[in-house]
């Protein structure tokens, strides 16, 4: 793959934005630092972050088994895939590929940089559809979007189907794992060095229980990962949030505890859900939620609402109509979940 033939062609000459900190990274206690033009006194959040976040990058390439040049980290993962859109894809020219019901950011980010989004509908089981991907591909195409698990179904998407698009497709797929944790399949970061293609973005949001810090994961080729860091805001992550990751990827057993917890509450949900006769189907999961059809999705939502229960109403989605996504909360909350809708009519 040429990579130089994919990035738009302002950023194959940009030079990054050198910090301070990028130009003296070696940050001693004894030293005096008078370079950024930083408050001298100790608050004790007086300095700059580490810009290229080295400390977090080492613990989650430790733990990924990936090399710190395969990682870029975003402020959520949000602003990882808008680095994505910035270099390789032309306003008004180019055009991603994106298959419907999914994450809506996709879309959204799409308009943002004046990209066209061709939209290529799952099969009514929630997979894709490769040869209506190939048929409506252009050349203009840059970027193919995947979640997987998916949100809104909760399921994952066929290994050999992403499998085919990325040998096949001239461009960059991109996988969004932000529920990987909660599957038994293997994350697609174990075989970034077999495609160069390949793009996987996480998030400490779900199973990490840190959505608050915001954080997203980018992995790829150290050459894709080269330009976004070309790209990236100079101080993107801040100093509170790269000492709450490392925390909790040095306290692995108490988020691995967390996940368990969530796994047994997503099977006990599913128990109690196909003795409520207003449930008309339950999709299969492998996310911290789960996707339900109903008789009537806005009565349902409304008595939820109406009795504390908040949960996101799906509907208006491909392939979702009359259906409702519960994410699995604590024990107590999926119990009072349960007790409310075993009363309902």
């Amino acid at each position: 793959m040429n990579l130089n033939k994919l990035l738009r062609k302002n950023i194959l000459g940009m030079k990054p934005y050198s910090s301070a900190r990028d130009e003296y990274k070696d940050l001693q206690a004894d030293m005096v630092f008078l370079d950024a033009n930083e408050n001298p006194f100790d608050t004790p959040l007086n300095r700059y972050p580490d810009p290229q976040q080295t400390r977090l990058k080492e613990s989650i390439a430790s733990q990924k088994k990936v090399s710190t040049d395969q990682l870029l980290l975003g402020n959520g993962s949000d602003e990882v895939l808008d680095l994505i859109f910035r270099a390789f894809c032309e306003p008004n020219q180019d055009s991603i590929l994106t298959t419907p019901p999914t994450y809506g950011m996709y879309d959204v980010l799409a308009n943002l940089n004046a990209v066209d989004n061709i939209l290529v509908p799952l099969s009514p089981d929630f997979q894709l559809e490769v040869d209506s991907i190939f048929d409506a591909i252009k050349p203009q195409t840059k970027l193919l979007f995947i979640c997987s698990p998916n949100n809104p179904s909760g399921n994952s998407v066929e290994r050999k189907a992403i499998e085919r698009l990325l040998k096949n497709f001239n461009g960059l797929v991109v996988i969004d794992e932000a529920y990987i944790d909660f599957t038994k399949d293997p994350s697609w970061t174990q075989v970034l060095e077999q495609y160069p293609n390949l793009i996987v973005t996480q998030t400490l949001s779900k199973a990490y229980g840190l959505a608050g810090i915001r954080l997203g994961i980018c992995y790829a080729s150290k050459e894709i990962i080269a330009v976004l860091n070309k790209i990236k805001p100079p101080y993107n992550i801040n100093s509170l949030t790269q000492e709450a990751a490392i925390k909790a990827f040095e306290n692995k057993d108490s988020v691995q505890a967390q996940i368990e917890s969530i796994l047994n509450e997503r099977s006990n949900l599913i128990n109690a859900f196909k003795s409520v006769p207003f449930i008309k189907k339950i999709y299969p999961s492998e996310a911290n939620f789960i996707l339900i059809k109903v008789d009537d999705a806005n009565k349902r939502y409304e008595e939820l609402i109406k009795n504390g229960i908040v949960v996101r109403n799906r509907s208006s989605q491909l392939h979702c109509e009359n259906c409702l996504r519960i994410t699995v909360g604590t024990p107590s909350e999926n119990t009072q979940l349960i007790t409310l809708i075993k009363t309902l009519i």
